[in-house]
């Protein structure tokens, strides 16, 4: 194998840099000239945007893992280890599965070979390769961040998606049911669509049989009866890609570290820095939301920022809304408020503590709590039966509620 192995970096199609694997398995990323001269440039990402606004171009090599830009476009857990075996890659190579996944990645980015082989030589890949040569034929190259099991997919009918055979080009995420909590995409179905009657931006989602779901791989277990499924908004109608990055991009933080480094105060200075009042409201709404259906698990990589005009952050739709606690023990939020990770103490207060560390509208912040907790306790008391939980869900969610200062305190 070389010394230097290269993928060319393409934003919107267009090449922006590389990404070499230098001696000592060492990965580094560069801009190229053209892209660093262009003062009306696509943006890439804010973690490469200095304090005067200028384009950060002296980026240290990282070891073994690709730099966190790069490592969070690649999956994880077992969907991470089911795509590294079908590429023939090891597992904790970043480099080489970003080589096998690079044409279909979260967002508006691909990466190219620059010798122009499809998949990675030999040194990238794992000793069984059994599987190697009839995953050539029907590689799954896609890359969607995340634990759960989950499919680019394209719609096929009214009510089925298909599964692509070569797992490029899929409009929607096509999530699988959960080995170890039951009923994840009915609990995912139910918060959403409580998320969109509350006035939250939530794109287009599904709930439909597992077997509706048609070209899953081979060995895809069937641990529940049915599957979630979400449009993607990183995908325009026509397959046209729209640029994302999640805050675990943003602040520079890799995978494993994305319930640290970061809070929800940073994610707010971020969104006041560069976006409006809108963006802070509905990030608040999305907050308060969440610290009303118990999800502990709103972290770094479940808030994103999207570029519809290819250089202007807005907050993405919403994603991943999930109740944890009809599954787990009350154990906070996944990231801090700004003093607590508390749901006991995430009172009004902390709102308000919140909104001046960060800088936003004290009063936007405080009435637009109390709108969203006042719309949810009145849409949840009168929706909770119809939302296709069980008994044990709801029972959970009401004592959850029953105990949290800010449902109490309207």
């Amino acid at each position: 194998m070389s010394d230097l192995l290269t993928l060319n970096v393409h934003l919107h199609g267009k090449p922006v840099g590389s990404l070499s694997l230098l001696g000592g398995d060492r990965v580094l990323f560069a801009f190229n000239q053209a892209y660093i001269d262009d003062e009306e440039r696509d943006t890439f990402s804010l973690s490469f945007k200095d304090q005067f606004g200028g384009l950060i171009t002296d980026i240290r090599p990282t070891q073994t893992s690709a730099p966190p830009f790069f490592a969070n476009l690649l999956p994880e857990g077992p969907l991470r280890d089911y795509l590294s075996r079908r590429a023939g890659v090891k597992t904790k190579r970043d480099f080489f599965l970003l080589w096998a996944l690079g044409q279909d990645l979260p967002g508006a980015i691909t990466l190219h070979a620059q010798n122009g082989e499809t998949y990675p030589p030999l040194g990238g890949e794992n000793e069984d390769d059994a599987d190697r040569s009839s995953s050539k034929q029907q590689p799954l190259r896609f890359s969607l961040a995340g634990v759960q099991l989950k499919f680019s997919a394209i719609s096929a009918a009214a009510s089925g998606l298909t599964i692509p055979v070569n797992g490029v080009g899929g409009s929607w995420i096509a999530k699988l049911p959960s080995t170890t909590y039951e009923m994840v995409p009915e609990n995912e179905f139910a918060m959403m669509t409580l998320a969109r009657l509350v006035g939250i931006d939530v794109p287009e989602i599904r709930l439909l049989p597992v077997e509706d779901i048609h070209g899953l791989p081979e060995g895809m277990g069937r641990a529940g009866a049915h599957a979630f499924a979400i449009r993607r908004f990183d995908r325009l109608d026509d397959g046209t890609a729209v640029h994302i990055e999640d805050f675990a991009q943003v602040f520079g933080v890799y995978p494993d570290k994305k319930y640290e480094k970061a809070s929800y105060r940073s994610i707010a200075k971020v969104l006041r820095a560069e976006g409006d009042e809108c963006q802070i409201q509905e990030f608040i709404r999305r907050l308060a939301f969440n610290t009303l259906i118990g999800n502990g698990d709103m972290h770094l990589k479940n808030w994103s920022l999207i570029y519809p005009d290819r250089r202007t952050p807005v907050l993405s739709p919403a994603y991943d809304f999930v109740s944890t606690i009809a599954y787990l023990e009350d154990t906070g939020m996944a990231l801090k408020f700004a003093r607590t990770k508390s749901f006991a103490k995430a009172t009004m207060d902390e709102f308000v503590y919140l909104a001046a560390k960060a800088q936003l509208p004290r009063k936007l912040v405080v009435d637009t709590v109390i709108d969203t907790t006042s719309r949810f306790q009145g849409i949840w008391n009168r929706e909770k039966g119809h939302l296709g939980l069980p008994d044990r869900f709801i029972q959970k969610i009401d004592l959850h509620l029953g105990a949290l200062p800010l449902a109490r305190g309207l």
